[in-house]
C-alpha cells in the first residue's frame, strides 16, 4: 500500500532543505569564494582612440583589504604569483590596501604588504593610485584633512609610484599612451570634499596618444570625457553579493549600473574590478577576487 506524508511531513522537510541550503550557500560565501578563489576576468574591449598597433597586456588589481584573515599575507603573495604568471606589460593597482575596519580580525602592517607586493613585475612598470580606505585607514591624514597616507608611504618606498591628478606618458614597441591616476574621491570620514581633480589630471596629457585613467572610485565616470580612452576603477567590490548579472548592494549613478564589469555609456568604456578583498560584511558570492586582464590592441588574447 502506498502511504503519502502527511502535509506536516512536507513542509518539515522542504524546511530542512531550505535551512541546509541556506547554511551551505553562507558557508560558502564566508569560507570560499573571499578566501580561496581567485579568477583572472579578461576584457579585450575595442576602444575609441586606440592606437590599432599599440598591442598592450595590462593586469588590473584592486581592493587588496590586507588582513587577516580573509585577506594575509600569503594570499596577497599568491596574487602575485599569479599575476606574474600572465606575463602583463604593465601593472596597475586602483586603491584600498588596508583593511575595512571592523572586518580586520588582525591587522597587517602595510610596509609588509608593501614588501610583498614589490615583488611584482611588467617591463612598464607597476603603478598606482590610493582609495578611500588608504585615508580612511590613516588616523594623522584624517585628523590632518591631508598630507601623505601611510600607503602611499610604503609604497613608494618600495618603488611602486602613486599617481594623484597626474598623467605618465609610457611606450611600448614606440607607440605612446598615458595612464593617468586620478586622487580619491571620498578621502575623509564626515567630508564631502575629495582629492579628485579631474580637469588638471588631463591637463597633464599633452599629445593625442590614448589615454587610461586610474579611478578608485567609479562615480566619477560621468564626467570623464570622451579624450580618455578607457576609464579603471574599483572600490565596489562587484557589490561581494552578485546575482543574476545584478549587485544589489551598489546604486546607480546617475541611472546608470557602475558596479562591476565592463560598462559604455556614450561611446565611453568603463571597467569596474571586483578587485580582491572585503568590506562592512567579510562575504564574497558570485563575485570571486579577480586580477582583471585587458589585451588591448591587435594581439589576441592567450589562452
Amino acid at each position: 500500500m502506498l502511504i503519502l506524508p502527511s502535509r506536516r511531513q512536507v513542509l518539515t522537510g522542504l524546511s530542512g532543505a531550505l535551512a541546509t541550503a541556506t547554511l551551505s550557500t553562507g558557508a560558502y560565501a564566508f569560507g570560499v569564494e573571499p578566501l580561496h578563489r581567485l579568477v583572472v576576468t579578461r576584457y579585450a574591449p575595442t576602444l575609441p582612440g586606440w592606437t590599432p598597433d599599440l598591442s598592450l597586456r595590462i593586469a588590473v588589481l584592486a581592493d587588496f583589504h590586507v588582513c587577516e584573515p580573509f585577506m594575509p599575507l600569503d594570499r596577497v603573495a599568491a596574487i602575485v604569483d599569479a599575476t606574474n604568471a600572465l606575463a602583463p606589460d604593465l601593472i596597475l593597482m586602483l586603491g584600498d590596501y588596508p583593511a575595512a575596519g571592523r572586518i580586520a580580525w588582525r591587522k597587517v602592517a602595510l610596509s609588509d604588504f608593501a614588501r610583498v607586493v614589490a615583488g611584482l613585475r611588467a617591463p612598464l612598470g607597476i603603478h598606482s593610485i590610493l582609495g578611500n580606505h588608504d585615508w580612511w585607514d590613516d588616523a594623522a591624514a584624517q585628523a590632518a584633512r591631508g598630507g601623505v597616507p601611510e600607503a602611499r608611504r610604503v609604497l613608494e618606498a618600495v618603488g611602486i609610484p602613486v599617481l594623484e591628478n597626474g598623467a605618465l606618458r609610457l611606450a611600448k614597441d614606440g607607440r605612446p599612451f598615458w595612464i593617468a591616476g586620478l586622487g580619491d574621491q571620498q578621502p575623509f570620514l564626515f567630508d564631502d570634499g575629495g582629492r579628485d581633480d579631474l580637469p588638471a589630471t588631463l591637463a597633464g596629457i599633452t599629445d593625442d596618444a590614448p589615454v587610461i585613467l586610474m579611478a578608485h572610485e567609479p562615480d566619477i565616470f560621468t564626467a570623464v570625457p570622451a579624450r580618455v580612452s578607457l576609464t579603471l576603477a574599483g572600490h565596489t567590490h562587484g557589490g561581494q553579493v552578485r546575482l543574476f548579472g545584478r549587485s544589489p548592494a551598489i546604486r546607480p549613478v546617475g541611472g546608470h549600473d557602475y558596479s562591476y564589469g565592463h560598462v559604455v555609456t556614450d561611446g565611453r568604456h568603463m571597467i569596474v574590478s571586483g578587485g580582491f578583498g572585503v568590506s562592512r560584511l567579510p562575504i564574497r558570492f558570485g563575485v570571486p577576487p579577480e586580477i582583471v586582464l585587458l589585451e588591448l590592441g591587435s594581439r589576441p588574447a592567450a589562452a
